[in-house]
Protein backbone atom coordinates (compact mmCIF):
# COMPACT_ATOMS: atom_id res chain seq x y z
CA UNK A 1 0.00 0.00 0.00
CA UNK A 2 2.83 2.40 0.83
CA UNK A 3 4.53 1.77 -2.51
CA UNK A 4 1.25 2.35 -4.32
CA UNK A 5 0.73 5.62 -2.41
CA UNK A 6 4.25 6.81 -3.22
CA UNK A 7 3.79 5.90 -6.89
CA UNK A 8 0.52 7.84 -6.94
CA UNK A 9 2.23 10.89 -5.43
CA UNK A 10 5.04 10.72 -7.98
CA UNK A 11 2.51 10.39 -10.80
CA UNK A 12 0.54 13.37 -9.44
CA UNK A 13 3.69 15.49 -9.08
CA UNK A 14 4.76 14.59 -12.63
CA UNK A 15 1.32 15.49 -13.94
CA UNK A 16 1.41 18.83 -12.13
CA UNK A 17 4.86 19.59 -13.56
CA UNK A 18 3.69 18.80 -17.08
CA UNK A 19 0.62 21.02 -16.66
CA UNK A 20 2.78 23.90 -15.43
CA UNK A 21 5.10 23.51 -18.42
CA UNK A 22 2.06 23.64 -20.72
CA UNK A 23 0.80 26.76 -18.93
CA UNK A 24 4.18 28.45 -19.44
CA UNK A 25 4.30 27.40 -23.11
CA UNK A 26 0.79 28.77 -23.65
CA UNK A 27 1.89 32.11 -22.19
CA UNK A 28 4.96 32.12 -24.42
CA UNK A 29 2.96 31.53 -27.59
CA UNK A 30 0.37 34.13 -26.56
CA UNK A 31 2.68 37.13 -26.12
CA UNK A 32 5.69 36.18 -28.22
CA UNK A 33 4.73 38.88 -30.77
CA UNK A 34 4.59 41.64 -28.17
CA UNK A 35 8.26 42.43 -27.70
CA UNK A 36 9.94 40.36 -30.43
CA UNK A 37 9.39 43.16 -32.94
CA UNK A 38 11.45 45.49 -30.74
CA UNK A 39 14.55 43.55 -31.68
CA UNK A 40 13.77 44.36 -35.35
CA UNK A 41 13.54 48.12 -34.83
CA UNK A 42 16.75 49.09 -36.66
CA UNK A 43 15.85 46.91 -39.66
CA UNK A 44 12.26 48.19 -39.65
CA UNK A 45 13.41 51.82 -39.47
CA UNK A 46 15.56 51.22 -42.52
CA UNK A 47 12.79 49.33 -44.34
CA UNK A 48 10.22 52.10 -43.86
CA UNK A 49 12.79 54.93 -43.99
CA UNK A 50 11.55 56.54 -40.76
CA UNK A 51 13.12 57.82 -37.56
CA UNK A 52 13.74 55.64 -34.48
CA UNK A 53 10.99 57.46 -32.54
CA UNK A 54 8.41 56.96 -35.30
CA UNK A 55 9.28 53.29 -35.68
CA UNK A 56 9.42 52.76 -31.93
CA UNK A 57 5.94 54.22 -31.51
CA UNK A 58 4.58 52.09 -34.36
CA UNK A 59 6.09 48.86 -33.01
CA UNK A 60 4.88 49.54 -29.48
CA UNK A 61 1.41 50.66 -30.57
CA UNK A 62 0.31 47.08 -29.87
CA UNK A 63 0.20 48.15 -26.21
CA UNK A 64 -2.72 50.44 -27.08
CA UNK A 65 -4.58 47.46 -28.48
CA UNK A 66 -3.71 45.45 -25.39
CA UNK A 67 -5.14 48.16 -23.16
CA UNK A 68 -8.40 48.09 -25.14
CA UNK A 69 -8.48 44.30 -25.12
CA UNK A 70 -7.79 44.15 -21.39
CA UNK A 71 -10.69 46.44 -20.54
CA UNK A 72 -13.00 44.58 -22.93
CA UNK A 73 -12.24 41.22 -21.33
CA UNK A 74 -12.71 42.75 -17.88
CA UNK A 75 -16.18 43.97 -18.84
CA UNK A 76 -17.43 41.10 -20.99
CA UNK A 77 -15.15 38.16 -20.21
CA UNK A 78 -17.83 36.53 -18.05
CA UNK A 79 -19.81 35.90 -21.24
CA UNK A 80 -16.98 34.22 -23.17
CA UNK A 81 -16.21 30.48 -22.87
CA UNK A 82 -12.58 30.35 -21.77
CA UNK A 83 -11.25 27.60 -24.05
CA UNK A 84 -12.89 28.71 -27.29
CA UNK A 85 -12.26 32.37 -26.50
CA UNK A 86 -8.52 31.74 -26.15
CA UNK A 87 -8.41 29.59 -29.30
CA UNK A 88 -10.26 32.13 -31.45
CA UNK A 89 -8.13 34.99 -30.09
CA UNK A 90 -4.91 33.20 -31.05
CA UNK A 91 -6.22 32.18 -34.48
CA UNK A 92 -7.31 35.76 -35.17
CA UNK A 93 -3.96 37.02 -33.85
CA UNK A 94 -2.23 35.08 -36.63
CA UNK A 95 -4.02 37.20 -39.27
CA UNK A 96 -2.50 40.65 -38.52
CA UNK A 97 0.82 38.95 -37.75
CA UNK A 98 0.85 37.43 -41.23
CA UNK A 99 -0.23 40.73 -42.84
CA UNK A 100 2.72 42.51 -41.23
CA UNK A 101 4.92 40.62 -43.68
CA UNK A 102 3.56 42.80 -46.49
CA UNK A 103 2.47 46.00 -44.73
CA UNK A 104 3.07 48.70 -47.38
CA UNK A 105 3.30 51.77 -45.15
CA UNK A 106 4.12 52.67 -41.56
CA UNK A 107 0.47 53.58 -40.91
CA UNK A 108 -0.68 50.13 -42.00
CA UNK A 109 2.07 48.52 -39.92
CA UNK A 110 0.94 50.50 -36.86
CA UNK A 111 -2.73 49.59 -37.37
CA UNK A 112 -1.86 45.91 -37.63
CA UNK A 113 0.19 46.11 -34.43
CA UNK A 114 -2.81 47.62 -32.61
CA UNK A 115 -5.03 44.77 -33.83
CA UNK A 116 -2.38 42.30 -32.69
CA UNK A 117 -2.52 43.87 -29.25
CA UNK A 118 -6.30 43.44 -28.98
CA UNK A 119 -6.15 39.70 -29.69
CA UNK A 120 -3.03 39.11 -27.57
CA UNK A 121 -4.68 40.83 -24.63
CA UNK A 122 -7.93 38.90 -25.09
CA UNK A 123 -6.07 35.58 -25.04
CA UNK A 124 -3.97 36.78 -22.09
CA UNK A 125 -6.96 37.88 -20.00
CA UNK A 126 -9.05 34.81 -20.74
CA UNK A 127 -6.14 32.53 -19.86
CA UNK A 128 -5.68 34.27 -16.50
CA UNK A 129 -9.40 33.83 -15.85
CA UNK A 130 -9.15 30.15 -16.81
CA UNK A 131 -6.21 29.57 -14.46
CA UNK A 132 -8.07 31.17 -11.57
CA UNK A 133 -11.10 28.94 -12.21
CA UNK A 134 -9.27 25.73 -13.09
CA UNK A 135 -6.74 25.39 -10.28
CA UNK A 136 -7.42 24.89 -6.60
CA UNK A 137 -6.32 27.66 -4.23
CA UNK A 138 -3.09 25.93 -3.18
CA UNK A 139 -2.03 25.47 -6.83
CA UNK A 140 -3.15 28.81 -8.24
CA UNK A 141 0.10 30.53 -7.22
CA UNK A 142 2.20 27.96 -9.07
CA UNK A 143 0.01 28.23 -12.16
CA UNK A 144 0.28 32.01 -12.26
CA UNK A 145 4.04 31.82 -11.65
CA UNK A 146 4.37 29.44 -14.59
CA UNK A 147 2.34 31.80 -16.78
CA UNK A 148 4.43 34.83 -15.79
CA UNK A 149 7.62 32.87 -16.40
CA UNK A 150 6.38 32.01 -19.89
CA UNK A 151 5.81 35.71 -20.52
CA UNK A 152 9.35 36.53 -19.44
CA UNK A 153 10.73 33.71 -21.60
CA UNK A 154 8.94 35.18 -24.61
CA UNK A 155 11.04 38.33 -24.23
CA UNK A 156 14.22 36.29 -24.57
CA UNK A 157 13.32 33.62 -27.10
CA UNK A 158 11.03 35.86 -29.15
CA UNK A 159 13.70 38.51 -29.66
CA UNK A 160 16.39 35.94 -30.36
CA UNK A 161 14.19 34.16 -32.89
CA UNK A 162 13.15 37.43 -34.54
CA UNK A 163 16.70 38.68 -35.07
CA UNK A 164 17.90 35.27 -36.27
CA UNK A 165 15.10 34.96 -38.82
CA UNK A 166 15.45 38.55 -40.00
CA UNK A 167 19.19 38.12 -40.53
CA UNK A 168 18.87 34.84 -42.38
CA UNK A 169 15.51 35.04 -44.18
CA UNK A 170 14.42 38.69 -44.12
CA UNK A 171 11.63 40.64 -42.41
CA UNK A 172 8.64 39.14 -44.31
CA UNK A 173 9.65 35.57 -43.44
CA UNK A 174 10.02 36.60 -39.80
CA UNK A 175 6.40 37.71 -39.52
CA UNK A 176 5.18 34.61 -41.38
CA UNK A 177 7.02 32.44 -38.86
CA UNK A 178 5.49 34.29 -35.92
CA UNK A 179 1.99 33.83 -37.37
CA UNK A 180 2.70 30.11 -37.38
CA UNK A 181 3.61 30.36 -33.69
CA UNK A 182 0.23 31.99 -33.01
CA UNK A 183 -1.54 29.07 -34.69
CA UNK A 184 0.63 26.64 -32.73
CA UNK A 185 -0.58 28.35 -29.56
CA UNK A 186 -4.20 27.88 -30.65
CA UNK A 187 -3.54 24.19 -31.32
CA UNK A 188 -1.89 23.76 -27.92
CA UNK A 189 -4.89 25.31 -26.17
CA UNK A 190 -7.28 23.11 -28.19
CA UNK A 191 -5.60 19.93 -26.97
CA UNK A 192 -4.69 20.93 -23.39
CA UNK A 193 -7.25 23.39 -21.99
CA UNK A 194 -10.37 21.99 -20.33
CA UNK A 195 -13.82 23.18 -21.32
CA UNK A 196 -15.01 25.70 -18.74
CA UNK A 197 -18.25 27.47 -19.71
CA UNK A 198 -18.70 31.20 -19.46
CA UNK A 199 -20.50 32.55 -16.44
CA UNK A 200 -24.09 33.68 -16.63
CA UNK A 201 -24.86 36.94 -14.87
CA UNK A 202 -27.23 39.55 -16.20
CA UNK A 203 -25.78 42.29 -13.99
CA UNK A 204 -22.08 41.38 -14.22
CA UNK A 205 -21.17 44.24 -16.55
CA UNK A 206 -22.93 46.73 -14.32
CA UNK A 207 -21.15 45.22 -11.30
CA UNK A 208 -17.77 45.49 -13.02
CA UNK A 209 -18.37 49.18 -13.82
CA UNK A 210 -19.37 49.89 -10.22
CA UNK A 211 -16.33 47.96 -9.03
CA UNK A 212 -14.06 49.94 -11.35
CA UNK A 213 -15.28 53.21 -9.87
CA UNK A 214 -14.70 51.87 -6.36
CA UNK A 215 -11.18 50.73 -7.27
CA UNK A 216 -10.30 54.16 -8.67
CA UNK A 217 -11.38 55.73 -5.37
CA UNK A 218 -9.01 53.46 -3.42
CA UNK A 219 -5.63 55.27 -2.94
CA UNK A 220 -3.66 52.03 -2.70
CA UNK A 221 -5.15 50.54 -5.86
CA UNK A 222 -4.92 53.87 -7.66
CA UNK A 223 -1.20 53.94 -6.84
CA UNK A 224 -0.73 50.38 -8.06
CA UNK A 225 -2.33 51.29 -11.39
CA UNK A 226 0.04 54.25 -11.73
CA UNK A 227 3.01 52.04 -10.80
CA UNK A 228 2.04 49.64 -13.59
CA UNK A 229 2.06 52.61 -15.99
CA UNK A 230 5.56 53.57 -14.81
CA UNK A 231 6.97 50.04 -15.03
CA UNK A 232 6.15 49.42 -18.69
CA UNK A 233 6.98 53.06 -19.53
CA UNK A 234 10.50 52.40 -18.24
CA UNK A 235 10.84 48.92 -19.72
CA UNK A 236 9.66 49.88 -23.19
CA UNK A 237 11.78 53.02 -23.23
CA UNK A 238 14.91 51.13 -22.29
CA UNK A 239 14.56 48.08 -24.50
CA UNK A 240 13.22 49.94 -27.54
CA UNK A 241 15.93 52.54 -28.05
CA UNK A 242 18.90 50.61 -26.73
CA UNK A 243 18.69 48.54 -29.92
CA UNK A 244 19.94 51.55 -31.88
CA UNK A 245 22.77 52.17 -29.41
CA UNK A 246 23.92 48.56 -29.66
CA UNK A 247 24.23 48.82 -33.44
CA UNK A 248 26.08 52.14 -33.39
CA UNK A 249 29.75 52.79 -32.64
CA UNK A 250 31.48 52.08 -30.34
CA UNK A 251 29.50 48.86 -29.69
CA UNK A 252 28.75 48.23 -33.40
CA UNK A 253 26.91 44.90 -33.16
CA UNK A 254 25.33 43.26 -36.18
CA UNK A 255 21.77 41.87 -36.28
CA UNK A 256 22.79 38.33 -35.36
CA UNK A 257 24.86 39.56 -32.41
CA UNK A 258 21.95 41.76 -31.36
CA UNK A 259 19.80 38.66 -30.99
CA UNK A 260 22.22 37.03 -28.57
CA UNK A 261 22.22 40.19 -26.46
CA UNK A 262 18.73 39.27 -25.29
CA UNK A 263 20.03 36.48 -23.13
CA UNK A 264 20.01 39.35 -20.62
CA UNK A 265 16.42 38.27 -19.91
CA UNK A 266 17.53 34.84 -18.70
CA UNK A 267 18.10 35.89 -15.05
CA UNK A 268 14.59 37.39 -15.00
CA UNK A 269 13.10 33.95 -15.67
CA UNK A 270 14.65 32.86 -12.37
CA UNK A 271 14.06 36.01 -10.32
CA UNK A 272 10.47 36.86 -11.30
CA UNK A 273 8.83 33.84 -9.59
CA UNK A 274 10.57 34.91 -6.33
CA UNK A 275 8.48 38.08 -6.10
CA UNK A 276 5.56 36.46 -4.27
CA UNK A 277 7.90 34.86 -1.74
CA UNK A 278 9.66 38.20 -1.18
CA UNK A 279 6.34 39.92 -0.48
CA UNK A 280 5.47 37.22 2.05
CA UNK A 281 8.80 37.73 3.83
CA UNK A 282 9.36 41.51 3.79
CA UNK A 283 6.02 42.98 2.68
CA UNK A 284 4.81 44.57 -0.52
CA UNK A 285 6.44 48.00 -0.20
CA UNK A 286 9.98 46.79 0.58
CA UNK A 287 9.67 44.19 -2.18
CA UNK A 288 8.56 46.85 -4.65
CA UNK A 289 11.35 49.20 -3.60
CA UNK A 290 13.83 46.35 -3.95
CA UNK A 291 12.79 45.63 -7.54
CA UNK A 292 12.82 49.30 -8.52
CA UNK A 293 16.24 49.80 -6.87
CA UNK A 294 17.69 46.96 -8.92
CA UNK A 295 16.30 48.51 -12.11
CA UNK A 296 17.62 51.99 -11.30
CA UNK A 297 21.04 50.56 -10.41
CA UNK A 298 21.34 49.22 -13.94
CA UNK A 299 20.70 52.55 -15.68
CA UNK A 300 24.17 54.15 -15.27
CA UNK A 301 25.74 51.04 -16.79
CA UNK A 302 23.75 51.64 -19.98
CA UNK A 303 25.75 54.83 -20.56
CA UNK A 304 29.17 53.18 -20.42
CA UNK A 305 30.85 52.56 -23.78
CA UNK A 306 31.57 48.93 -22.95
CA UNK A 307 29.49 45.95 -24.02
CA UNK A 308 29.88 44.02 -20.72
CA UNK A 309 28.74 47.08 -18.76
CA UNK A 310 25.76 47.67 -21.04
CA UNK A 311 24.76 44.01 -20.84
CA UNK A 312 25.03 44.13 -17.05
CA UNK A 313 22.80 47.20 -17.00
CA UNK A 314 20.24 45.48 -19.23
CA UNK A 315 20.18 42.46 -16.90
CA UNK A 316 19.49 44.68 -13.89
CA UNK A 317 16.81 46.78 -15.59
CA UNK A 318 15.02 43.68 -16.89
CA UNK A 319 15.20 41.77 -13.61
CA UNK A 320 14.12 44.79 -11.57
CA UNK A 321 11.17 45.79 -13.73
CA UNK A 322 9.87 42.23 -14.14
CA UNK A 323 10.17 41.70 -10.38
CA UNK A 324 8.31 44.96 -9.68
CA UNK A 325 5.64 43.98 -12.20
CA UNK A 326 5.08 40.65 -10.43
CA UNK A 327 4.81 42.44 -7.07
CA UNK A 328 2.33 44.98 -8.45
CA UNK A 329 0.19 42.33 -10.15
CA UNK A 330 0.00 40.29 -6.95
CA UNK A 331 -0.87 43.38 -4.92
CA UNK A 332 -3.79 44.27 -7.19
CA UNK A 333 -5.16 40.74 -6.89
CA UNK A 334 -5.00 40.84 -3.07
CA UNK A 335 -6.08 44.45 -2.56
CA UNK A 336 -9.21 44.18 -4.70
CA UNK A 337 -11.57 42.40 -2.36
CA UNK A 338 -14.46 42.52 -4.84
CA UNK A 339 -14.70 42.74 -8.64
CA UNK A 340 -11.18 41.47 -9.21
CA UNK A 341 -11.67 41.38 -13.02
CA UNK A 342 -12.31 45.14 -12.99
CA UNK A 343 -9.17 45.78 -10.95
CA UNK A 344 -7.08 43.57 -13.22
CA UNK A 345 -8.54 45.22 -16.32
CA UNK A 346 -7.74 48.73 -15.08
CA UNK A 347 -4.23 47.67 -14.07
CA UNK A 348 -3.49 46.05 -17.44
CA UNK A 349 -4.91 49.04 -19.31
CA UNK A 350 -2.73 51.43 -17.29
CA UNK A 351 0.28 49.16 -17.72
CA UNK A 352 0.01 48.95 -21.49
CA UNK A 353 -0.82 52.65 -21.94
CA UNK A 354 2.36 53.32 -20.00
CA UNK A 355 4.26 51.31 -22.58
CA UNK A 356 2.89 53.39 -25.45
CA UNK A 357 3.60 56.63 -23.57
CA UNK A 358 7.12 55.50 -22.83
CA UNK A 359 7.75 54.72 -26.47
CA UNK A 360 6.53 58.15 -27.62
CA UNK A 361 7.96 60.39 -24.87
CA UNK A 362 11.31 58.66 -24.52
CA UNK A 363 11.56 58.44 -28.30
CA UNK A 364 11.27 62.23 -28.43
CA UNK A 365 13.98 62.58 -25.77
CA UNK A 366 16.20 60.10 -27.62
CA UNK A 367 15.96 61.88 -30.94
CA UNK A 368 16.13 65.41 -29.51
CA UNK A 369 18.74 65.04 -26.77
CA UNK A 370 20.34 61.60 -27.12
CA UNK A 371 20.56 58.33 -25.26
CA UNK A 372 21.61 59.89 -21.93
CA UNK A 373 18.40 61.95 -21.85
CA UNK A 374 16.35 58.84 -22.60
CA UNK A 375 17.99 56.99 -19.69
CA UNK A 376 17.41 60.00 -17.42
CA UNK A 377 13.72 59.91 -18.34
CA UNK A 378 13.57 56.23 -17.41
CA UNK A 379 15.21 56.99 -14.06
CA UNK A 380 12.70 59.73 -13.23
CA UNK A 381 9.73 57.47 -13.97
CA UNK A 382 11.14 54.64 -11.84
CA UNK A 383 11.71 57.08 -8.98
CA UNK A 384 8.10 58.22 -9.34
CA UNK A 385 7.03 54.57 -9.04
CA UNK A 386 9.08 54.28 -5.84
CA UNK A 387 7.27 57.30 -4.38
CA UNK A 388 3.89 55.84 -5.33
CA UNK A 389 4.83 52.58 -3.61
CA UNK A 390 4.42 54.36 -0.26
CA UNK A 391 0.68 53.98 -0.71
CA UNK A 392 0.77 50.20 -1.15
CA UNK A 393 -0.44 49.57 2.38
CA UNK A 394 0.82 46.44 4.06
CA UNK A 395 -2.58 45.83 5.64
CA UNK A 396 -4.02 44.95 2.21
CA UNK A 397 -1.43 42.26 1.41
Amino acid sequence: MQLRSEASEVHSATGDAVRLVLVGLTAFLTVVDLFAAQALLPALSQHYAVSPAAMGTAVNSCTLGMAVGGLTVALYGHRIPRRMGIIFSLVLLAVPTLLLASAPTLAVFMALRIVQGVFMSAAFGLTLAYLGERYMAEKTGSAFAAYITGNVASNLVGRLLATSLAASAGLPATFVAFSMLNLAGAALVYFTVDRIPAGSCATCTQGVLAGARAHLRDPALRSSFAIGFCILFAFIGTFTYINYELLRAPLSLDMMQLGFVYFVFLPSIISTPLAARSVAVVGVRPAMWGGLTIAVAGLPLLLVSSLPSVLGGMVLVAAGTFFAQAVATGFVSRAAQDNKPAASGIYLASYFIGGLAGSAILGFLYESFGWAACVAGVALVLLLAAVLARYLHLTTT
